[in-house]
This record gives C-alpha cells, structure tokens and sequence, in this order.
C-alpha cells in the first residue's frame, strides 16, 4: 500500500533552517506529485508547496515564496522541503500528501490521495 513518512522536524530559533523529507513507498504508478501543507494550531490546513511527478514545475504559497524551496530525488523515492529564515508564524504540523494525477501539481488539498502522518516544526525563542 502507499505509505508516505515525514522527517526532519523540530524545535529551531526564528531565522534558522531546516529540511523536511517525505519517504514515498507502495506506489502503482513511477513517480507521484508531491505537496507539502501544514497545519498551525486552531488553523485550516494549508498549502505550502508542491512538486510535479518529474520534478520540473514547483508552485510556493507566498507566505514562504523565496524561503522555503521544494525538491526530489526519484531514486530515493524522496521530495524535500528546505526552509530557510524560519518564522514564528511557520510553525505547525507539516504534511506530505501524493497525488496520482496525469496533471500538474496543485496545492488543494481536495486533489491527493495519500497523506503521511505529519511532523511538527515549532519556530520559537
């Protein structure tokens, strides 16, 4: 079955940096897009970023645009997101999710199939 694990987590000061990893496995297809969302507390989930199946087009939320840059290694069944000038309203609890279309990344969350179970990034003095 698909399954799809979070990494890379944790408490850091604002300004700092940090990389997430999503670990995809049990897909039927080769490749999945891939979005990031996250989720602050007393918060809607939101989208973040995504990555196409190929890795050749990227959407950003603008809240993080110029921030926080997505990417995948297919070899390792793998997409990263890389936050940089981390921010006290970054914190929440960050979501990969897969979805299986023959189109373009989306950042609605209505469009995925598969979602991992989350890991908490706090931003914090």
């Amino acid at each position: 079955q698909v399954q799809l694990v979070e990494s890379g987590g944790g408490l850091v000061q604002p300004g700092g940096s940090l990389r997430l990893s999503c670990a995809a496995s049990g897909f039927t297809v080769p490749y999945y897009n891939i979005g990031w969302f996250r989720q602050a507390p007393g918060k809607e989930r939101e989208g973040v970023s995504c990555i196409s199946s190929s890795g050749d087009s990227t959407y950003v939320a603008d809240s993080v645009k110029g921030r926080f840059t997505i990417s995948r290694d297919n070899a390792k069944n793998t997409v990263y997101l890389q936050m940089n000038s981390l921010k006290p309203e970054d914190t929440g609890v960050y979501y990969c999710a897969a979805d299986s279309r023959p189109l373009g990344p989306s950042l609605s969350l209505a469009v995925y199939d598969y979602w991992g179970q989350g890991t908490q990034v706090t931003v914090s003095s």
